[in-house]
């Protein structure tokens, strides 16, 4: 991104912000339930069909990896993996969010999602082989990204610079956690839910960092439709696909850098980004957020658990950033975030964690 976007981005922070749209059908438990197993079910056979064209031990970054850590024991994955599901259902059903996911439009829209992905897993897997870390650069509109950013994380096609790249993500995400990335990442909206439960949301600033494809941008429109919300979102083509699934304004800005003025933000959401961040800009970002949330304000963060949270899990953990390009990875498991966010000014206020992900709500003292 240009430093001439960042800073037209900064005389439009305010003015973007929208009262969100109408207010959501808390939709009954059972559905959900029901819903939530279908789209397992589907996500899970999608899987099944990407790993039949998978050899990911034969990758470049997979030469030599031996883990230190044992298998899980019997069962403990997939218990985990359903306690998201069961999290999420009784989030529903205590009042503090939406269901906010639907089904496709169609049997032909989903099969068409389907053939998408499979295709596109025919490339992932030869950049995969090849060692194809940084093809992406060929994509990115500008050399002024940052050069941690210009990479083909997960060995994605087009890395994070592409229409394409943008509208199968949330598809691809799905697809690797059997369904489970939606309740996963819930786990920082039950958090800020919780925390804002008795609060008039009318005008309340929340800004989602990083927002990606716009997945829980549009959780947390469907769930304080009063709030004045926005996106951020280094990627272009990611924003727009943000913007045109939510509504919700999206501006390009880097996390580094963000155009808000200090003590400006009622609370910012950050999910997944962390982990994908070099250590020294990890601090940078910290310290961004602490300076626009407002005394008082929230962060509700959610990213990849830590080996710390569940060793039982951690060859899981261990094995993702040599089979996936995840270069910050490992800095990222070794990370005191507690400390990284102290040292910002934010204090520990609440936790939760589900399957492969953790969430943690932090107050600005």
């Amino acid at each position: 991104m240009t430093e001439q976007r960042v800073d037209a981005g900064q005389g439009r922070a305010d003015e973007a912000f929208s009262s969100s749209g109408p207010r959501a059908f808390r939709g009954d438990v059972r559905r959900l339930r029901a819903f939530a197993a279908a789209k397992a079910v589907w996500w899970s056979a999608n899987r099944a069909a990407g790993r039949a064209l998978m050899e990911p031990e034969q990758s470049a970054d997979a030469v030599g990896f031996t883990p230190s850590y044992g298998p899980p024991p019997k069962g403990l994955v997939r218990k985990a993996w359903g306690e998201a599901f069961t999290k999420d259902a009784a989030d529903v059903a205590a009042g503090l969010y939406p269901m906010t996911e639907a089904a496709p439009a169609n049997l032909k829209a989903a099969l068409q999602t389907a053939i998408d992905l499979f295709e596109d897993t025919r490339e992932v897997e030869a950049r995969r082989r090849r060692g194809g870390r940084v093809e992406a650069r060929a994509d990115a509109p500008s050399s002024a990204y940052p050069t941690y950013y210009r990479q083909n994380f997960h060995y994605q096609s087009g890395g994070w610079f592409t229409a394409d790249s943008a509208r199968r993500y949330e598809a691809q995400v799905e697809t690797l956690f059997s369904g489970a990335a939606g309740p996963m990442r819930r786990r920082a909206l039950s958090l800020l839910a919780k925390a804002w439960r008795a609060r008039d949301h009318r005008d309340l600033k929340l800004v989602d960092l990083a927002c990606g494809s716009g997945a829980f941008l549009g959780d947390l429109k469907a769930t304080f439709p009063r709030a004045r919300l926005m996106g951020v979102d280094l990627s272009l083509a990611y924003g727009a696909e943000a913007q045109a699934r939510t509504g919700v304004p999206v501006i390009q800005a880097a996390a580094e850098r963000l155009p808000f003025a200090d003590a400006s933000l009622d609370a910012v959401s950050c999910v997944y980004l962390f982990h994908e961040l070099p250590a020294k800009v990890r601090q940078v970002v910290a310290q961004e957020i602490a300076r626009v949330l407002k005394p008082g304000g929230v962060l509700a963060f959610a990213d990849s658990l830590q080996t710390r949270d569940a060793p039982d899990l951690g060859r899981l953990m261990e094995a993702f950033p040599v089979f996936f390009h995840e270069p910050y990875y490992a800095n990222y498991q070794a990370q005191d975030l507690d400390a990284l966010f102290g040292a910002a000014g934010l204090s520990v206020k609440g936790r939760d964690q589900a399957f492969l992900t953790k969430a943690v709500l932090l107050e600005k003292v």
